[in-house]
């Protein structure tokens, strides 16, 4: 399914967008060593329901995962790259943690992710990573044009994070979002630019540039929805949901 947008409706995306950027900034600021993953989820679910907008997550059941996810945003540390179960952990000094929350507000969904260094970092190779994604999303953003396609897209990230000497897994990437949280177009991080489906206005997609530091290969947990890099070596993801407008794209979760 992809949804198309009315001005009028994009105004509400507008709000999703700002609840969700809200939400992973406190959540940014709060967290610190020794927070244990379980209260940022706590947390998360507060806000939510203070806001009055609904989870995606929690009843959330793909066939990729052991579903229902039953949690309100997903924590993945250090090698975990993406769908981060939280779980009883105490995040320590220099643990490289992802946030990737998605929620409903006025029924439009918006879907971002951060990772950052809790406490000091002693790795510097984690800046570089973090950056490269974030790199990777503003030129995926930048691609995101009435007429474009969604090969544009996926040739820009690929082309910041190969430059970076990352390798890229194009089994998971970004969507459309809307009603829903994952739609179609499927956009992969690495691509053929001309190619794939046409961007129109009013289009919302979530663009998520990832990578794992020394593979593409993923390795998935017990819990049945963490995925890990498979060599263990530690990953990082940037993630936001943009408007397709006829004045270039809008990031709705700056």
């Amino acid at each position: 399914m992809i949804e198309i947008f009315s001005p009028a409706e994009l105004e509400r995306a507008k709000v999703s967008g700002v609840f969700v950027a809200t939400v992973l900034r406190t959540l940014r600021e709060r967290v610190a060593v020794g927070t244990n993953l379980l209260d940022i989820d706590r947390w998360t679910g507060e806000m939510i329901a203070a806001a009055g907008a609904r989870s995606c997550y929690v009843d959330y059941a793909p066939s990729f995962g052991r579903g229902p996810f039953g949690h309100f945003i997903c924590t993945s540390v250090n090698d975990a790259v993406l769908h981060g179960l939280p779980h009883d952990y105490a995040l320590k000094n220099g643990d490289l943690l992802t946030l990737d929350f998605a929620a409903s507000v006025q029924g439009i969904v918006a879907d971002s992710a951060i990772s950052f260094v809790v406490g000091e970092s002693s790795n510097p190779s984690d800046a570089a990573m973090i950056d490269a994604t974030q790199r990777a999303l503003e030129a995926g953003i930048a691609a995101a044009t009435p007429g474009a396609s969604i090969g544009d897209i996926s040739y820009a990230i690929g082309t910041v994070l190969a430059a970076a000497g990352y390798p890229v897994n194009t089994d998971f990437g970004g969507h459309g979002v809307g009603s829903t949280m994952h739609q179609d177009p499927h956009i992969p991080n690495m691509g053929r630019p001309g190619r794939g489906y046409k961007l129109r206005t009013g289009l919302l997609l979530a663009i998520e540039p990832w990578v794992m530091a020394d593979t593409a290969s993923l390795a998935t947990d017990a819990d049945g929805w963490t995925l890990r890099s498979a060599t263990g070596a530690r990953t990082a993801h940037s993630e936001h949901t943009i408007a397709v407008t006829d004045d270039g794209p809008v990031i709705l979760t700056r």
